[in-house]
């Protein structure tokens, strides 16, 4: 038995998105209790199932105590915070949408924070055994939803750019964001590249101006240095191919068109000190005092503990 609704299923990075329209339709004919109605339906047929879903694959959602105690029981309900062994998750309904995300804590090179919610490129940087159980369990819920809604679709151009495992090459996923670009129709790169005011995009951080396919070199967010083939993206953006699966999105002022002296330096000084302050503060809150001593004197050589007190008695005198 089929369920009457339509609606529209879509990926995004390590997500899945639901959306219906029938919210406006309901307002115009019962106004704010048509729409409430709608609502209360909605929530009840797909939202609650999506939990129930989850649930039969291993997951535990839990409605966020925290949200109960700052809004509303109501409100929180609304909400479910959600985890399977190091996949963690966040399920939320507003108005025509529902929203799933899910990410982990393993690994989190720039965003650690969280617990790795924040990351920009979530399944990019997922092990592999956690991404495929996060692919499992969101093509599960869409062929749920799509087999039980009578008039649910799969919507799969929005997700057409990002790659499952080994399923297109670093150049195939490019070459789609090409396509489904207007920017690109029929725009060659000779064309492109004399546009006016187009000089700046092209001026890497040596000072030498970058061609379309040439190589070039780099530094990633932990400081190390990396190459690949450049190409032209928008802007001041290029898509630099680093492996045959691998490519990331630069501005001109982080490539080098030839390999940067002193590439050995380390570059890390900020992501480091961030990391470190991130333990002191786990050490102090868990009352290892011994530890976070430690800690504070890598962040603050024991060298540097006279000088706020020379700071002050300056700004005294």
């Amino acid at each position: 038995m089929t369920i009457q609704r339509t609606g529209e299923v879509s990926f995004g990075d390590a997500s899945l998105s639901v959306w219906e329209d029938g919210i406006a339709a309901a307002r115009q004919a019962g106004g704010w209790d048509g729409a409430d109605a709608w609502n209360r339906e909605f929530k009840r047929d797909v939202f609650a199932r999506i939990v129930q879903q989850l649930n039969r694959l291993g997951w535990t959602c839990e409605i966020p105590e925290d949200y109960i105690k700052q809004y509303s029981p109501s409100f929180a309900r609304n909400f479910r915070r959600c985890h399977k062994g190091e996949l963690k998750g966040w399920l939320g309904i507003s108005g025509r949408c529902i929203e799933f995300d899910m990410w982990q804590g393993v690994n989190t090179p720039t965003r650690p924070d969280h617990g790795g919610r924040y990351e920009s490129n979530k399944e990019a940087i997922m092990p592999y055994v956690l991404r495929l159980e996060m692919e499992r369990t969101r093509r599960r819920i869409r062929d749920y939803l799509c087999n039980v809604m009578d008039c649910y679709t799969f919507d799969a151009k929005h997700r057409s750019i990002y790659r499952k495992p080994l399923e297109r090459t670093a150049m195939e996923s490019i070459q789609a964001h090409y396509d489904e670009s207007s920017h690109f129709k029929g725009v060659g790169w000779d064309k492109r590249k004399a546009e006016p005011g187009m000089a700046g995009n092209l001026k890497s951080a040596d000072g030498v101006m970058l061609d379309h396919g040439q190589r070039v070199w780099f530094f990633d967010r932990k400081g190390r240095i990396n190459t690949g083939v450049a190409y032209y993206n928008i802007n001041n953006m290029w898509w630099v191919v680093t492996g045959r699966y691998s490519y990331t999105n630069l501005a001109n002022f982080e490539l080098y068109a030839a390999l940067p002296d002193n590439f050995r330096a380390k570059r890390n000084g900020k992501l480091r000190r961030k990391r470190l302050e991130d333990k002191l503060s786990k050490a102090i809150k868990a009352m290892d005092f011994e530890r976070a001593a430690t800690i504070r004197d890598l962040i603050f050589p024991r060298g540097w503990a006279a000088a706020p007190n020379k700071v002050l008695q300056l700004e005294a005198a």
